[in-house]
């Protein structure tokens, strides 16, 4: 499935939902699914830079594709992340790169976190892009 698929697919079960509360209580629920980083992952390294709570994320390159794992100490903010994983997890360096975040905007994301979780999403987007920019880099 292409990231754009993806997108929609998230743009659609959010549609679904009347209000924001109910959408909160669906990221809490994606963030139940969350592929969990491994342990020796969570280092100080792989901590995202720029968001309230405390995000890990690690990339791992396998034949062409760039696969995602995270956690983090707060609920709601594993969600978030959960939902970029989701996007991007086995997708090529490339096509991370180069992908539109609209569907961002489409499901209200950004206007209904505070200011510090809506820059923690912009750090997040910017760490998950780096990855590929370097796993594109080294191939």
């Amino acid at each position: 499935m292409s990231i754009q698929e993806i997108q929609k697919e998230i743009v659609e079960e959010f549609s679904m939902f009347e209000d924001w509360m109910q959408r909160y209580e669906y990221m809490i629920e994606l963030g139940k699914s969350l592929p969990i980083i491994e342990e020796k992952y969570q280092t100080e390294d792989n901590l995202i830079k720029g968001c309230q709570s405390k995000v890990w994320l690690h990339a791992d390159y396998k034949d062409g594709k760039v696969y995602f794992t995270a956690n983090s100490d707060a609920i709601l903010t594993k969600g978030i992340i959960a939902i970029l994983i989701r996007t991007f997890s086995g997708q090529t360096p490339q096509d991370i790169f180069n992908a539109q975040m609209d569907f961002i905007d489409e499901i209200g994301l950004k206007e209904h976190l505070s200011p510090t979780r809506a820059n923690g999403l912009v750090s997040m987007i910017k760490q998950i892009k780096m990855y590929s920019l370097a796993f594109q880099a080294n191939k």
